[in-house]
Formats: C-alpha cells, sequence, structure tokens
C-alpha cells in the first residue's frame, strides 16, 4: 500500500486538504457576510433618516399655513404640459388651476397630497397664506337662480337672470356629468366664479315639467257620458287607428276645447284623455297641466318664451311616439280677444305665439292641446277656428241621473253605512249606497218653494227662478256627500250612531245649495251669467231668494 512522506495514505491526505480549503472558504464567507452585516446597518440608517425626513414633509405639508385659510371657487383645471409652442412658459404649463377668491381671478398651485382629478370647476376650495390650494370642500348647494335660454355648447350655457340680463356660464359641478341642462331649467350659478353647478327644481317650478299621465279613468267620471263617447271619438281613433286615417284622407285634430259651467269635470275628462291614450298605445304618455296664470310675467317677451318651451319640450318628447297632452286650465286667464282692451291687452303677442306653435311650421305629431274654461266667449276667435281647437265640446251640469252617478262614485259600499238604512235593503251595502244617492239626487231635482235658489231678471225684464238642479255641479255633489261623511263623523265623536244615513244626506244637501243661493253676484249680473254658463238674453239683476242664517 503506497503512503506519503507523512505517513498517511493518498486518501486521508486528499481528505485534510479538502478540510483546510473548506475551512479557508468559511472564513472568507464570514468575512463577506460580516462586510454586508455592516452595509445592511448603514442602509438601515440611510433609510430611517428618510423616513423622517419624509414624515416631516408630509407633515409640513399637512400643516401648510395656519388657520384662518380663504376660500375659493375652482373656475377651470389644468393638466399641464398642453400649451403650444410659443403661446407659453413652461412655468404656467404646469398642472394649476384657476380659483375665483376675494373678488379676483388667479391660477394657483394645488398640493400634492390632493388628487388634482378631485377639482372640476364649481369646486369649493380652501387656499392657505400662500394661496395654494390644500383642501377640496363638500358642495354647499347655494348661489344664485338662473334661467337657461339655451345651451351653447358642452361646456357654456345662456342664462337669464331677474331682470331679465343674460349671462354666459361654465357647466361645472355635477352638470359636467349629468350634460342635462335643457332651455327653461333653473340652475344653480356660483356668481363669483360664473359656473352652473345643478339644476334646481322647487315645488312650485312645474309650468315646464313633464308629469306622470294622472291615473284617471273614464270610469272615475260620471254623468259626462255623451261627452266622453265624443272626445273619444275625436281624439283616441285617429292616434290608435292612424293607418286607416291616413288612407282615408283624416288628420288628427290639434287641440280639444272643454268649455261649460265650473266644478263640472273639465279637468278630469283632460286626464282620463292623457291616461286612456297612453293605456291603449301601451306608450308612456306626458301630460302637460299649465294653469294659465302661472305662464304670466311682467317681463315682455317672456311668457311668449314660456309658451315657446312648452312646445319644445312636448315635441321632444313626442319623437319618439310618445303621447303627450297640453293642457292649459283657465284658458281665458291667456288667450282672450285681442284687442279689446279689457286688460293691459298682453294677449296681442300671446295669442299669436300660441297659434305659431299650434299650427306652425313644426310638427305637432302626438301632441294634442286640450282647453278648458268657463268664459269661451273671452278666447280669441283665430283660436277656434278648424285646424287649431278643432273639437269643442261643452260640458253641461248633470241632469238627475248623471247626479247620482257622480254621487255613486263618492258614496259606495266601503263608507260607513247607518244600520238602519242597511236593515232595510236586507243587508245589501251596494244596494243601500244607490238608494241614498236616489234620495240626494231627488232632494236636489225638487221643484217647490222651499228649492228655489235665485231669481233673475233680464234686460228684457223676463224673470227667471232658478233651483237647485239649476246650478248643481259634480263639485258641488261631491262636496255634499263630504259634508255627509263629516257629520256622521262628529255623531260618532258624540257617541251617537255611527254611518252615513239619509237625514246626514238631505241636510247636507239643504245647506250646501242654501250657501249658494245666499252668494250671488250683485256687482255684475252678466258676468256671473256668463260664468255659470247661462245663456239668453242679458241678466240686469240677480236676487237671492234664500233666507241668511
Amino acid at each position: 500500500m503506497t503512503t506519503t512522506p507523512t505517513g498517511m495514505t493518498p486518501g486521508e491526505h486528499a481528505a485534510r486538504e479538502a478540510l483546510t480549503e473548506s475551512r479557508r472558504r468559511n472564513q472568507q464567507l464570514s468575512t463577506k457576510l460580516g462586510e454586508l452585516e455592516g452595509q445592511n446597518g448603514r442602509l438601515v440608517d440611510a433609510l430611517r433618516g428618510a423616513r423622517g425626513k419624509l414624515d416631516e414633509l408630509r407633515a409640513a405639508l399637512e400643516h401648510d399655513g395656519d388657520l384662518p385659510f380663504g376660500h375659493g371657487v375652482v373656475i377651470t383645471v389644468h393638466s399641464g404640459g398642453t400649451a403650444a409652442s410659443g403661446s407659453s412658459i413652461s412655468a404656467a404649463d404646469v398642472a394649476s388651476v384657476d380659483v375665483a377668491h376675494g373678488g379676483r381671478r388667479i391660477r394657483t398651485s394645488v398640493s400634492p397630497l390632493l388628487d388634482l382629478s378631485r377639482l372640476q370647476a364649481g369646486s369649493e376650495v380652501l387656499l392657505n397664506e400662500s394661496l395654494v390650494v390644500i383642501a377640496v370642500l363638500p358642495d354647499s348647494g347655494t348661489g344664485e337662480l338662473f334661467t337657461v335660454k339655451e345651451p351653447l355648447d358642452s361646456e357654456r350655457v345662456l342664462v337669464s337672470g331677474a331682470a331679465d340680463d343674460q349671462h354666459v356660464v361654465r357647466v361645472g359641478g355635477e352638470l359636467t356629468t349629468t350634460k342635462d341642462v335643457r332651455p327653461g331649467d333653473l340652475v344653480l350659478v356660483d356668481h363669483r366664479a360664473q359656473v352652473a353647478t345643478s339644476v334646481v327644481r322647487p315645488q312650485g317650478f312645474s309650468a315646464l315639467e313633464l308629469e306622470h299621465v294622472p291615473e284617471t279613468h273614464y270610469s272615475d267620471i260620471g254623468g259626462l257620458g255623451s261627452q266622453i263617447d265624443a272626445i273619444r271619438d275625436a281624439v283616441e281613433l285617429p292616434f290608435l287607428h292612424h293607418d286607416l286615417f291616413v288612407e282615408h284622407g283624416l288628420r288628427a285634430p290639434r287641440g280639444v276645447l272643454l268649455y261649460g259651467p265650473p266644478g263640472c269635470g273639465k279637468t278630469l275628462i283632460a286626464q282620463a284623455v292623457a291616461h286612456s291614450l297612453a293605456q291603449e298605445s301601451g306608450m308612456h304618455g306626458y301630460f302637460l297641466n299649465i294653469k294659465g296664470p302661472e305662464l304670466l310675467d311682467k317681463y315682455v317677451g317672456e311668457t311668449e318664451r314660456q309658451i315657446r318651451l312648452l312646445f319644445s319640450r312636448a315635441r321632444e318628447k313626442a319623437t319618439n311616439g310618445h303621447p303627450v297632452v297640453v293642457f292649459f286650465d283657465e284658458m281665458d286667464a291667456l288667450f282672450r280677444t285681442r284687442g279689446t282692451g279689457v286688460s293691459s291687452d298682453v294677449e296681442t303677442t300671446i295669442v299669436p305665439q300660441l297659434l305659431a306653435e299650434i299650427d306652425g311650421v313644426e310638427a305637432m305629431d302626438n301632441v294634442l292641446v286640450v282647453g278648458a274654461t268657463n268664459r269661451e266667449d273671452m278666447l280669441d276667435p283665430a283660436l277656434l277656428r278648424a285646424g287649431r281647437l278643432d273639437v269643442k265640446i261643452r260640458v253641461q251640469r248633470p241632469d238627475r241621473q248623471g247626479a247620482q252617478e257622480i254621487l255613486g262614485l263618492y258614496l259606495t259600499r266601503d263608507v260607513p253605512l247607518a244600520q238602519a238604512e242597511s236593515q232595510r235593503h236586507g243587508g245589501d251595502l251596494d244596494a243601500t249606497a244607490a238608494a241614498l244617492c236616489a234620495e240626494a239626487a231627488e232632494e236636489i231635482f225638487r221643484v217647490d218653494e222651499s228649492t228655489a235658489l235665485l231669481e233673475l231678471t233680464d234686460e228684457e225684464e223676463n224673470v227667471t227662478v232658478l233651483h237647485r238642479g239649476d246650478l248643481v255641479s259634480g263639485a258641488s255633489l261631491r262636496n255634499i256627500v263630504d259634508r255627509a261623511k263629516r257629520a256622521a263623523v262628529k255623531r260618532v265623536i258624540a257617541g251617537g250612531e255611527r254611518g252615513v244615513g239619509s237625514t246626514d244626506l238631505v241636510t247636507a244637501v239643504r245647506a250646501e245649495f242654501d250657501e249658494m243661493g245666499q252668494m250671488p253676484a250683485g256687482s255684475s249680473p252678466d258676468e256671473w251669467a256668463r260664468i255659470s254658463g247661462r245663456r239668453g238674453a242679458r241678466l240686469v239683476k240677480v236676487r237671492s231668494l234664500v233666507e241668511a242664517a
């Protein structure tokens, strides 16, 4: 066996050398590890120092100035880097905002702790002593109200104020996302920044608002069967059977006039027409309920502008096939005969505006104008000719059968009825209610000396006596039922019998018509006759035949 000079075998010698080499390399690694630990310690110290400086910088930014801070309103947000060459130096072409502050407009920077994307025109911000934006405040929701006259583009609108002064303002706030600004809208404008931030719709500002169709059915109207049939033939047939009308060369009427005494259901018919059109066509309909006087404005031309906006909004909704009913209540307040000199003659410009909208160059497809008035004699004749208000329906006072039908709408089996009345009809509540309505109608249309209300004298000295049935209306019939119900409620409170009885209804009839008889129009009998629907020779005297209570 071969041995080394030291007496070790070759294997033992190789193992000794490998162990020596391993110890040497381990020593080298230990030395490098020590060096790395030293470097790591220095890095940790450096990071701790940097973190401390960052904390100090953030704290300085968070407390960038002392109270008090100034308020400002953002006019424009600049992202920077957008200026054309030669039009701005680099210092001005950076991320910044234009702010209205202290009655002047300034361009300032935004704290790096704020998100620039949260700033938009109309945002209210806080500024420190260096005029740097340091906070974005919630929308205050306050400002001046202006009316939109016309959107100019996606960023500007033309608005008018209370004195009809006009301004071009920017679109900001929530309007930058909704883009839902239309002529006639009331917008909230921050006058400092000249920015419109939101649309305001107050409770009373509804003249230009398209309301949902009222839930009024023809079955809710009593005593007007012939009038309902006439208006359904005139309005619904052309809309529901358009192809047949085109085939026969017929066109749908553009307008309907409902006239007659007050309280006889003219407004209810208009609501039912709108509901029926929407229901029969299977499409969502709209109902513009315009009270005549609410469009009147003291500024010249403002009423005409409102009428233009109304029909513009109606046409906008009707372009998609939706039926739109524009209902003018108390139509005589706006569209009187021109040149009479009875009023300030504002109708000399208002009437032509309506005529131009009804039969002008712009289409009126799916738009129906319905007017209601107690004074059809005051309407301008040009409005009543064929092609404008084509269909004219007189809504008359109900007769005995109609009155009983109307009473039955308000006095039903669901109303607590007197037990004695119910027993008289074998417990049948429907029969009991019908009998009570018949008894009330009989009391209304009974004619004798006790039912005489008014004595009318015309210019030919003819004398006419009006009884209860001559002055009855749908509104008075409903009031009679309400009077009877209140009497029943008071009796229950006093510990008496529950339910409405015949005595309650008869008493209510007498009280209702006694009040009507005690209130004749002694100052102008002729005017009273026209409003109440009375026809014939001109009245010169109206005398009450009811003794004052």
